[in-house]
């Protein structure tokens, strides 16, 4: 929907700074002034769909009507940005499965070893998890439980159908997708084995603080280009949150592009087999 068209349905981007500062208080994601076209164009659809000719009314509905939940849930599907695909940025998963994994094995308790992916988008990442530490035979050794979770419940729904096309394969090694895909007329879906690997698939907001601390309890998480759409406040917000749940020592992964260094100080840069990871210790 371009400026025309909002415009001429009466949607005036009059309210876009009032949504943008609630949707940055809400869920972490930061519209700057510069990128109130993008929010108008992504948040024009609900509006209309809404019945509301105005993103004032919109505004009103998200920030005072207690029966916006499915509201809230629309508004982080369409803001979501769904650019993932199997086998991204491996070094760091292939370092915390070489060498994490076994140290945190090593010192484990009883529990099954816990790793939290968020935001996991349609899932890609959470299975190139198990796909490593499957091939890494550490389902064979030990108990693993994985958990995918994203704000965006149409994003959790794609993953639990676990439907895939070409575009998310362009960097998994042909002979892993024959090992654990099958063909299913244009798609390609996870094998059985796989898919039992995903303990969990979950809705949860990084700006909800009660869910984030029931699932942050793990001693290694996933949280990869997010960070890039939140602000500097927001992101001290989020990893301020894990640092207070995660055990000691745990390992906090954050997307090639993104850095805590003027951020926090509850997690130390590392270097762990040739990639770059944060430590959570004492």
């Amino acid at each position: 929907m371009n400026d025309f068209q909002a415009d001429s349905l009466g949607l005036s981007s009059a309210a876009l700074p009032l949504l943008g500062a609630l949707i940055h208080e809400r869920l972490g994601v930061f519209y700057d002034k510069g990128r109130h076209d993008v929010l108008r164009d992504r948040l024009a659809p609900l509006v209309v769909e809404r019945g509301f000719d105005s993103f004032l009314d919109f505004y009103y509905l998200l920030k005072y009507d207690e029966s916006a939940a499915a509201d809230w849930g629309r508004v982080s599907d369409a803001l979501a940005v769904p650019e993932t695909y199997f086998w991204r940025e491996m070094d760091q998963i292939h370092a915390v499965v070489k060498h994490a994994v076994p140290e945190l094995v090593k010192a484990r308790s009883a529990e099954p070893l816990r790793i939290w992916s968020v935001p996991s988008a349609s899932g890609e990442e959470p299975l190139t998890i198990a796909m490593a530490l499957e091939e890494a035979g550490w389902f064979d050794r030990v108990p693993i439980e994985i958990h995918g979770s994203d704000a965006s419940p149409a994003a959790i729904e794609r993953a639990r159908a676990g439907r895939y096309r070409e575009r998310s394969f362009r960097a998994l090694p042909p002979p892993l997708r024959e090992k654990y895909f099958q063909l299913e007329g244009s798609d390609s879906l996870p094998v059985p084995a796989l898919r039992r690997r995903i303990t969990s698939w979950s809705v949860v907001n990084l700006f909800d603080d009660a869910a984030v601390a029931a699932r942050a309890r793990v001693p290694i998480l996933f949280c990869r280009n997010v960070f890039i759409y939140f602000s500097e406040a927001g992101i001290r917000r989020v990893t301020e949150g894990f640092a207070r749940v995660m055990p000691d020592p745990s390992y906090l992964c954050i997307g090639a592009s993104e850095s805590l260094l003027r951020v926090t100080s509850r997690f130390e840069l590392t270097e762990l087999g040739g990639a770059f990871v944060y430590l959570k210790h004492r």
